[in-house]
């Protein structure tokens, strides 16, 4: 077990680094703007959900690697924020970002892993909610940035949001979720497009009404709770 957990994190070590030199070398090199360059960095840590769930042969392990790689960041970027022009390379918003960030992220995969994977025996239910969150979060961003022309307004309503950023996210985040759960056969043909619908719906109404960025905990915990008991109904296997 020590050996293979090991080998294991070096994969997701080696993952890390190889994304993180392109993405500097994109940043460094190119005229990239800062947001799509922020979802560069979004997505590189989206796809290391693939490496925890399918690196790692046991749920504990994958969790355990998702709260160790956690661990072992934080302070390295802690001291990597006294460096000049660290704030800039990495394109925060504002002081400790992305250290916050990655926490919120890793925290959040051993959580999911957890419970989908190691309780309920569904791997492909951990996938299917963190793609659901992370690639309709991505594509909120990016198209509410370049096309969003219609403003979202309201009490609840977190910071400045449009028609056309949320329907990004729930068009994306249901092209996720249904293409996971077609992949795994998780539900009889007929239950794909309604499962899949109402968990993006709920995946872009929370992500719209989350304060504070926590919509890194909220959407994927909100797409569960709606995805288990359809998926049931449809008379699908957990």
């Amino acid at each position: 077990m020590p050996v293979t957990f090991s080998l294991s994190f070096a994969k997701l070590i080696l993952y890390y680094a190889a994304c993180a030199s392109c993405a500097l070398a994109i940043r460094r090199f190119t005229r990239i703007s800062e947001e799509p360059y922020r979802k560069i960095l979004h997505l590189i840590l989206i796809g290391s959900a693939f490496v925890l769930l399918y690196a790692f042969d046991t749920w504990q392990g994958a969790a355990i690697a998702a709260v160790v790689f956690a661990v072992i960041i934080f302070p390295v970027l802690s001291l990597a924020e006294h460096l000049k022009g660290y704030s800039k390379l990495l394109a925060e918003r504002n002081g400790g970002e992305i250290k916050r960030s990655l926490v919120e992220v890793f925290g959040m995969f051993a959580a999911t892993i957890a419970l989908c994977w190691g309780l309920l025996g569904a791997k492909y239910l951990a996938l299917a909610v963190i793609l659901g969150w992370g690639l309709g979060d991505g594509a909120a961003a990016l198209v509410g940035k370049a096309f969003g022309k219609h403003r979202l307004e309201g009490k609840y309503i977190d910071g400045k949001k449009s028609l056309e950023g949320s329907l990004a996210m729930f068009a994306v985040s249901f092209a996720a979720i249904i293409t996971v759960l077609i992949s795994h056969s998780a539900l009889p043909w007929h239950g794909y497009i309604p499962v899949a619908a109402a968990s993006a719906m709920v995946c872009a109404v929370v992500e719209l009404h989350t304060k504070n960025g926590l919509d890194t905990l909220t959407c994927p915990a909100a797409a569960l709770a709606v995805m288990l008991p359809l998926i049931h109904l449809w008379g699908g296997a957990i």
